[in-house]
């Protein structure tokens, strides 16, 4: 493989920013997506809902149980430390149905983000969208370097366990950029301008004050607690 090709969970300390701020970073007040509109006749992924704003939903069907909903945007750093801190919380929960888990893959950071949210979509029919979510941010490129482009990705959906010609073909003809554009747009109706934006129930859960106040993003008990309520 290409000096491009991602070296595996190894890397994952090395590739976050050190000495991360707490704060989630907002993205100000230029919240550019690639269209404000929806198409309604666009191609959808597999386990995407259009009530739940485009997102990809894990058990959609089970009542009684937390709702997450994540914004994030996949070249965002801060994103990565999120998915660093609970992401092997969240997959427990998804796996052992103990909450409604709601992705909304945002793309405002640039041309690779686009591409890399095609390809989660893309991972997401072949029943791999968590691993390639983990593979991602395991190995986060520096922003708009670059480094994401269809030969990554489809190298990075090898790393995920995803070898099936059809993703490789659905990441090269951007067969989802429709989707993209729909996530985007259902993130400027709601106001979301920072990545991640986390909702459980409806509610945006706490952000961190300083260096020493995590906030219930980067608290690993204090997501919990406001998971489960306890």
């Amino acid at each position: 493989m290409s000096s491009k090709t991602p070296k595996g969970p190894d890397n994952t300390t090395r590739n976050l920013v050190i000495g991360m701020v707490v704060l989630v970073v907002a993205v100000g007040a230029i919240f550019s997506v690639l269209s404000n509109k929806e198409n309604t006749s666009a191609a959808l992924p597999s386990s995407v809902s259009k009530d739940d704003g485009y997102g990809i939903v894990y058990n959609g069907d089970i009542k009684g149980v937390p709702v997450i909903d994540i914004w994030e945007d996949f070249q965002c750093p801060v994103c990565a430390r999120f998915e660093q801190v609970n992401g092997g919380y969240i997959e427990e929960l998804i796996e052992e149905k103990k909450a409604k888990v709601v992705f909304h893959t945002l793309s405002f950071l640039g041309p690779e983000s686009a591409l890399a949210a095609n390809a989660a979509a893309c991972s997401s029919d072949e029943n791999k969208f968590l691993g390639f979510h983990k593979a991602f941010y395991q190995n986060l490129p520096a922003e708009n370097a670059g480094v994401v482009t269809a030969e990554y990705l489809i190298a990075l959906g090898e790393f995920a366990d995803i070898n099936s010609p059809k993703f490789g073909e659905c990441v090269k003809n951007l067969n989802y950029k429709e989707w993209v554009n729909n996530v985007a747009a259902s993130g400027g109706e709601k106001n979301i301008n920072s990545t991640p934006t986390v909702f459980i129930n409806g509610k945006e859960i706490r952000r961190g004050t300083s260096g020493t106040d995590l906030g219930e993003y980067f608290d690993a008990a204090a997501f919990v607690k406001a998971v489960e309520g306890k």
